[in-house]
């Protein structure tokens, strides 16, 4: 997915890349595509019968988003109800999440509208739109303040992914 002006496109980390690091979780209930989503952007893999994920699971996975190379720590909670008290140990200190949900659940786009939120539907089956979710959370962290690192100073910082009116400035990697 290369392309000139901004492009992005899952891959390693290029060479005077400037690295930013970002919790990322998936939250939503169980059997919704959570673990699906992030095998297919991070192994490019879909398995018709994907077996529920216990706790919690841990992946990582790098994109270039021009000269900055995101390193995502994606964390893939358990949506059983029975690892519901376990979530918040898991979403502590994340930067961003993306919330999973039934696709026959109709209500979730007036939600995002209502809330300036991103939205886009994906799907795990296709590849439709997987690393697109992932491009777009990671062209909306800011790239230019310390990350977090446990005990570090941008630890308790929030970052807000709801869209803007405003028109979008380049907040880093300028020389």
């Amino acid at each position: 997915m290369a392309g000139r002006g901004g492009a992005a496109r899952p891959n390693g980390p290029a060479a005077g890349n400037k690295i930013c690091q970002f919790k990322l979780v998936l939250l939503g209930e169980s059997a919704v595509g959570k673990s699906s989503l992030v095998l297919r952007f991070v192994k490019g893999q879909f398995h018709e019968y994907q077996e529920s994920t216990i706790g919690a699971a841990f992946l990582t996975q790098t994109v270039c988003l021009d000269d900055t190379t995101v390193k995502f720590e994606i964390w893939d909670t358990a949506g059983q109800e029975r690892y519901h008290s376990l979530a918040p140990m898991y979403y502590r200190g994340a930067q961003a999440a993306i919330v999973v949900y039934d696709i026959t659940n109709t209500d979730a786009q007036t939600y995002a509208d209502d809330n300036s939120l991103l939205f886009m539907e994906t799907s795990a089956k296709t590849a439709m739109n997987v690393n697109e979710i992932f491009m777009a959370i990671a062209k909306k962290l800011p790239k230019n303040e310390p990350q977090n690192i446990p005990g570090g100073p941008g630890r308790n910082r929030v970052v807000d992914l709801q869209e803007s009116s405003q028109p979008s400035r380049s907040q880093c990697c300028s020389n």
